[in-house]
């Protein structure tokens, strides 16, 4: 089937817009640890609870946008010539990038008070190593640009030789505890964009995969799976299958997008069908399990992956229906550099630590003023990667 240039033009903006919106709410819920009396339905639920609140549908909802941008760039790479093989390690190269940068992540969250180097110093020289490294270099083939990968990784090798926990377990060194945030999108990157690959993309064995994933959460919640437990700190699936099972739903709803038009009928009955599927499994089986994000149940996982696609759908219906799109060159940088605006915030909370700065007053933090203070926050870290996105300094991984 052809695609016509224009389509798929807008159809990537749509991509883009929808990622850029989740990418702003991520920002903007990681910022709510600063804030006081704000309101329980916008923060994490506890463990032991049955629901969840809006910091509990963001990061499903950016695995989902990882899922729709699959087909799209493992596509755009065979009409480049790529084998599958070259692609596969294509993914694999992304995948370890990821984990490497999920892994020192999760350990700074255990950083030692008395530690050689400040914690805050060592999360700057992080960051720093990371835009060394896969930064999106112009020549990459210059001598130049290879000693400051090179640099970047000695720099890593170094903060990972100088780190030091507060374990009480006698372990001081780095280690694996879970992956982080990126971590996870990595493997559940991995894990879906395979099933793509290798399948050649066919629609059915698309969806075969999300039953299987979603299958796989299930007899893992309801304890099916103890005769391999043994083996789940070998390998395993990310999020007992949650993780990859909202990117399979993301590319499940991005092949449909690719093969009909936004304005077709059935489009638009599939997906809404599709959503209604979703949610109406995670609610009949929400006294099973209940809905928990902490826990990864199969609810959570379905009402979650049918919320990106209603999310998605709201977007296609701005962009490509109303032809509203005047309002996302304001943050297209999110959508564009999304790896770079999720880190920057990182810098800034080591800054504050280094300078000594304190928060500021109670009054500008608490309540409805907080909430401002925190989507403002949000949209400087976007302006701020807009900037250096025109300066061609971005991740690119």
């Amino acid at each position: 089937m052809t695609i016509n240039p224009i389509v798929t033009l807008r159809r990537l903006i749509s991509i883009d817009a929808f990622r850029a919106i989740v990418m702003i709410l991520m920002i903007f819920v990681n910022d709510l640890w600063t804030l006081i009396d704000i309101p329980g339905w916008l923060d994490h639920v506890s463990a032991d609870a049955d629901g969840m609140g809006l910091a509990d549908v963001v990061f499903p909802a950016f695995l989902f946008i990882v899922g729709l941008s699959v087909p799209y760039a493992i596509e755009s790479r065979r009409k480049k010539g790529d084998a599958n093989a070259t692609i596969f390690f294509h993914i694999v190269a992304r995948t370890i990038a990821l984990l490497i940068m999920g892994l020192f992540l999760v350990n700074s969250e255990g950083y030692a008070d008395d530690a050689i180097l400040p914690k805050d110093v060592w999360m700057v020289l992080l960051i720093v190593a990371f835009f060394l490294i896969w930064m999106a270099y112009e020549k990459p083939e210059l001598l130049s640009v290879k000693l400051l990968k090179a640099a970047g990784f000695l720099m890593l090798a170094m903060l990972a030789a100088l780190y030091k926990t507060e374990s009480g377990n006698g372990i001081t060194a780095m280690g694996i505890h879970w992956w982080g945030i990126l971590g996870l999108i990595g493997w559940a990157y991995f894990i879906a964009s395979c099933v793509y690959l290798f399948s050649a993309g066919k629609p059915i064995l698309q969806v075969l995969a999300l039953v299987f994933f979603m299958f796989f959460s299930c007899a893992s919640n309801l304890g099916w799976l103890g005769s391999i437990e043994s083996i789940k700190k070998y390998i395993w699936i990310a999020g007992d299958g949650s993780m990859p099972a909202f990117s399979m739903a993301g590319i499940v709803t991005s092949i449909s997008y690719r093969n009909l038009s936004s304005a077709s009928k059935k489009f638009w009955i599939q997906m809404i069908l599709f959503a209604g599927i979703l949610i109406a499994f995670g609610l009949l089986t929400r006294p099973i399990w209940g809905i928990s994000k902490i826990r990864a149940t199969p609810s959570w996982t379905a009402i979650c992956s049918g919320i990106g696609v209603l999310g998605f759908l709201v977007t296609i219906y701005i962009s490509d229906i109303r032809k509203a799109v005047n309002w996302y060159s304001y943050v297209k940088s999110a959508g564009t550099s999304t790896l770079t605006c999720y880190l920057i915030p990182y810098i800034h909370y080591a800054l504050i630590g280094l300078l000594g700065l304190s928060q500021l007053p109670d009054v500008l933090r608490t309540g409805v003023p907080g909430l401002f203070k925190s989507l403002i926050y949000a949209l400087l870290i976007v302006l701020v990667t807009g900037l250096l996105e025109k300066r061609n300094i971005k991740l690119k991984i």
